[in-house]
């Protein structure tokens, strides 16, 4: 077992979008933000306590009962969302309040206080202009200090291959996340050779950095709430 818990834990994830203040066309971003979240409860419902949904202008939270998808759910937000740029704050601990499953809002407990932390930790490391700091951390209550310091030391390695990343490999890399990882299919879809395509993602290290995305998913999916074990 990864995590030991002495209590029963929610997950809750905090999204923010960077400098949402200086960018153009912030209403369409939006809207468009607003489409993907709607995808999102969908898609996961069966993980979800309490919907994604905008909260501020340029911020927005949902509440998981389990940690099976947190890393699905955050990747799929971030390929569709590209080129803009977002941070997110994963907080895991308990809600002591009432939770509205249609909305996130009112929701109170130190899962959300470890999700804002989690994204006052990441401006902060923005602000002294960390080079290859990772924009999603992770902040759990309990003993469970090391385990929480490998998995976002695990991510700060996925934040620099990402940024190596390019347009053509994002483009591959968004089609694999959405559709699942049928080469030929997405070959069709994008308009390029298979071949084009196992390129894109071989140059990227994709390979290697989904490895190392599973192997986070996999730890991830021990949080759970106890009536769901």
């Amino acid at each position: 077992m990864f995590f030991l818990f002495s209590y029963n834990p929610y997950i809750a994830v905090i999204g923010d979008i960077k400098n949402s203040k200086r960018m153009d066309g912030r209403n369409e971003v939006q809207k468009k933000l607003n489409m993907i979240l709607e995808d999102i409860n969908i898609k996961y419902v069966q993980d979800i306590a309490s919907k994604f949904m905008i909260t501020l202008g340029d911020e927005f939270q949902g509440l998981l009962r389990c940690g099976n998808n947190v890393m699905n759910i955050i990747s799929e937000i971030e390929a569709r969302m590209y080129p803009v740029n977002l941070r997110f704050g994963i907080g895991v601990g308990e809600i002591t309040t009432e939770i509205n499953p249609d909305i996130p809002l009112g929701a109170d407990g130190p899962a959300y206080y470890n999700a804002r932390a989690a994204i006052e930790q990441l401006k902060s490391r923005e602000k002294k202009r960390k080079s290859g700091e990772t924009n999603i951390l992770i902040v759990v209550d309990g003993e469970n200090e090391k385990e929480v310091k490998l998995l976002n030391t695990i991510l700060s390695l996925g934040t620099v291959v990402k940024s190596r990343w390019t347009e053509r490999q994002r483009e591959v890399i968004r089609d694999h996340i959405e559709h699942g990882e049928n080469q030929l299919k997405a070959a069709e879809r994008l308009g390029i050779t298979q071949s084009n395509v196992n390129k894109n993602l071989t140059k990227a290290d994709y390979y290697s950095y989904k490895e190392a995305m599973d192997t986070l998913s996999e730890a991830l999916s021990e949080i759970r709430r106890r009536e769901d074990v």
